[in-house]
């Protein structure tokens, strides 16, 4: 991606001719690929579905000559009017301003009305941000150097454009730098058409195959920027499919929704076929890159809290730590077990947890590449986790599943010092493959292999509650996950006959049932901002965008 900031490099290289430069004209040589304005270089035909966009307008003949001719049809002088206002005689140059270019931005437009036209309810403050408090979701929570992209995308939402831009655009001519080592990736990937592992899909702008961009682009969907600013008030229960995303060749593990605000257009879904995709679930429903950087089935994969990289991790041992911009790999190592399940600390963006087909817990710092702790218990294999009192804490749910397993079904565990601090939580004999929390509310739920939900205390002793079950769906040994709305009134889980049924939080009582998949479905996630989209994934391989 070309660098949106004329800068020095001391690895560039000497252009026999700077772009846009002008002819003995007056007039501007076009060079492909550059000079664009600021915040147009995107990837061609993957998130601009328009086929044309604003065209500037050229004075004719009949304007030319009447700017020359005053009353009476004499001829003026030349002489300055005003701002980009000039007059001359017909015997000289007529020399008209340079217009400088305006910054638009790419729009996408569905091929059908899209029911988030509307603007957001007024209410309270959106829960997608209650439930990171103290640690916003924006550009701006990881610890790496920020790119450029993000602090545009930060002025799209706000509707001001940086200083620096704006600066630039007060010159005459703007010639944005691409630094070589971006050149060199580029010319690969137009020898190669893609790069190493690394598969871009998607149309181009105006249906056919265009180039293959090196990486998602970001950008700000049209149909989620009226609820950035405005306030949440509730969920509304979907009722209808309004994407169905085919592209995986196996199971769909699990899906997740962009946890930046701003982005939360992207979906991303982890497969058994041995790759995992982002896809536009809100505009077009087309999948915008794919990843093959894994030699077998990617059991989980995790948006880094910042929302430029993924984690991924799958039965090959391997963990990868991909850029979203560029596609490079920052970080990948080598684990002693199969991977089932990964998560980020709420508060250090730098550290995550790694669990698996292992008696043990790693924690991973991605800057070193190494583990830098473990939680080991007499289980054999850990399913899922779920981080509590704002990472101080966590809770590990595994396989054991016997008459005397009370002390290893669900273990709370002390982050830093590796300490057990509960072991003594769910006493049913059933294991418990997924944990979800409640965004308002000190409680999580676990879903249990007895076909229910189970609600608990999330402090100290950690309490099941025996008057709130939530039942009615079946689990039959799949990883069937579940999650709660944004609001915290309604709960969602998937079924092992294909249903997706929705629950009253406060009542545990069904508030839908949704025949979604002929398989089972395995995962489905609440959009943070649209209060009525729910997407859905299945162990037949396709993810459902509701409506």
């Amino acid at each position: 991606m070309a660098s949106l900031v004329a800068y020095d490099d001391s690895d560039s290289e000497a252009e026999p001719e700077p772009a846009g430069s002008l002819t003995p004209a007056g007039q501007m040589k076009d060079t492909p690929g550059v000079g664009k304005p600021c915040g147009w270089d995107f990837a061609p035909g993957l998130l601009d579905m328009t086929e044309g966009g604003p065209q500037p307008t050229h004075p004719g003949p009949e304007a030319l000559s009447s700017l020359c001719e005053g009353p009476g049809g004499h001829c003026l002088p030349l002489v300055q009017l005003g701002r980009g206002d000039r007059r001359s005689c017909p015997s000289q140059r007529l020399q008209w301003p340079r217009q400088e270019p305006a910054v638009t931005f790419p729009t996408s437009e569905p091929p059908h009305p899209s029911p988030w036209t509307s603007r957001a309810p007024a209410g309270h403050v959106p829960p997608a941000a209650a439930r990171f408090k103290g640690a916003k979701l924006s550009w701006d929570t990881c610890d790496y150097p920020e790119p450029t992209f993000c602090r545009q995308a930060k002025s799209r939402v706000t509707g001001k454009i940086d200083s620096s831009c704006q600066k630039k655009r007060r010159e005459d001519c703007v010639v944005p730098y691409t630094p070589k080592r971006l050149r060199q990736m580029q010319a690969v990937n137009t020898d190669t058409g893609t790069s190493a592992g690394v598969e871009p899909q998607g149309p181009s702008a105006r249906g056919t195959p265009g180039p293959a961009p090196l990486c998602v682009a970001p950008r700000v969907s049209e149909f989620i920027r009226p609820y950035l600013d405005s306030q949440y008030k509730e969920t509304k229960i979907p009722r209808n499919v309004l994407f169905h995303l085919r592209g995986h060749g196996g199971p769909v593990n699990g899906i997740q929704w962009c946890p930046v605000l701003s982005q939360s257009h992207m979906l991303l879904s982890a497969s058994m076929d041995k790759t995992f995709k982002v896809w536009d679930a809100v505009d077009s429903g087309h999948c915008l890159q794919t990843y093959t950087l894994h030699t077998e089935a990617v059991r989980a994969a995790r948006w880094s809290p910042c929302g430029q990289r993924i984690l991924s991790g799958g039965f090959d041992f391997a963990l990868h730590f991909t850029d979203l911009e560029t596609g490079t790999q920052l970080f990948s190592g080598q684990s002693d077990f199969r991977i089932t399940t990964l998560k980020f600390h709420p508060k250090d963006h730098n550290l995550f947890v790694c669990g698996g087909f292992s008696s043990e817990i790693k924690a991973w710092d991605v800057r070193t590449g190494k583990v830098v702790r473990g939680y080991k218990a007499t289980v054999q294999q850990t399913l899922d986790v779920l981080f509590l009192h704002e990472g101080s804490e966590f809770l590990s749910s595994t396989d054991a599943s016997s008459r005397d397993s009370a002390d290893r079904t669900i273990i709370a565990w002390d982050f830093r010092t590796s300490a057990k601090i509960s072991n003594q939580i769910f006493h049913e004999r059933y294991t418990c493959p997924s944990l979800t929390l409640h965004p308002r509310e000190p409680v999580f739920l676990a879903q249990t292999n007895g076909n229910y939900l189970a609600l608990f205390s999330a402090v100290w002793p950690y309490r099941m509650s025996r008057r709130r079950r939530y039942e009615g769906h079946k689990v039959e040994g799949y990883a069937v996950g579940c999650e709660c709305s944004p609001d915290g009134e309604l709960l969602v889980t998937g079924s092992a006959d294909g249903r997706v049924l929705l629950y009253s939080f406060r009542t545990a009582r069904r508030a839908r049932v949704l025949q979604g998949h002929t398989q089972a479905c395995v995962g489905a996630t609440f959009h943070p901002l649209l209060p009525s989209a729910l997407a859905t994934c299945s162990w037949e391989g396709d993810v459902k965008v509701w409506h």
